[in-house]
C-alpha cells in the first residue's frame, strides 16, 4: 500500500510533531525568558527567546500543520460503503522507525551545526523512503495514541461473495462483521 507522495509526506511529517516539540524545547533560550516578552519586535530591543528560531519554529509549524490536516482528514471522512469483514489481523507497529529519530535528537542535533542538521535531514529522508516503500506510512505513534489501528483484512462488498484482501485503518478495534468503509487510495477507512 503506497500513498501518493504528497499524502505520504504529509502523514509522515505530521507523525514527527513530538520530535519537533522536543527540538523546539531544546532551542529555547531559557535565560532570555527572564526578561519577559516585549512588543513590537521592530524596536530592535526585542527578540524571540529561541535559538535558530527560523528552523525550530518552522519545523514545529510544518509538523503541526501536517498533523492537523491528517487528523482533520480522518475526522471528516464518513464511511458510506457497506462491507463484510471476514478476517481482520492487526498489523503490529514497528515503533523503531519512529523512535530512532528521537534518540538521535537527544544526541545533539543542533540547527546551528549545519553538518549535523543536514545529516539528520538525510536520516529523516531515508526513514521516509523506507516507510513509504514498505507501505507502513500509517503505522505511527500519534495515530496509535489517537486510537487508530492498521489491519490486514479480507472483506467482501455488500451483495457480493467475492473476497478481497487489503488494509484498513480503523478507529478502534476490528472484529469480523459488517461495517461501513471509505476507500482512500489503497486503504479502507473504517470507523466501527
Amino acid at each position: 500500500m503506497q500513498f501518493r507522495l504528497l499524502t505520504a509526506i504529509m502523514v509522515f511529517l505530521g507523525s514527527y510533531l513530538p520530535l519537533a516539540v522536543i527540538l523546539f524545547s531544546q532551542n529555547i533560550d531559557y535565560k532570555a525568558l527572564v526578561h519577559g516578552f516585549c512588543w513590537p519586535f521592530k524596536t530592535g530591543t526585542c527578540s524571540i527567546p529561541v535559538n535558530d528560531a527560523k528552523y525550530s519554529i518552522g519545523f514545529l509549524i510544518i509538523t503541526m500543520i501536517c498533523f492537523g490536516i491528517t487528523v482533520i482528514s480522518l475526522l471528516i471522512i464518513r464511511p458510506t460503503q457497506d462491507i463484510t469483514v471476514c478476517e481482520a489481523e492487526y498489523v503490529p507497529t514497528d515503533l523503531m522507525n519512529y523512535t530512532l529519530p528521537y534518540v538521535v535528537s537527544f544526541m545533539g542535533v543542533d540547527y546551528n551545526e549545519t553538518n549535523k542538521f543536514v545529516g539528520f535531514c538525510v536520516f529523516l529522508g531515508w526513514m521516509f523512503w523506507l516507510t513509504h516503500k514498505s507501505g507502513q506510512i500509517f503505522l505511527n505513534p500519534l495515530l496509535i495514541a489517537l486510537g487508530w489501528r492498521l489491519y490486514d483484512v479480507t472483506y467482501s462488498f455488500a451483495g457480493s461473495h467475492t473476497q478481497h484482501k487489503g488494509r484498513a485503518l480503523v478507529k478502534g478495534y476490528l472484529e469480523p462483521g459488517i461495517y461501513k468503509q471509505w476507500p482512500v487510495q489503497d486503504i479502507q477507512i473504517i470507523k466501527p
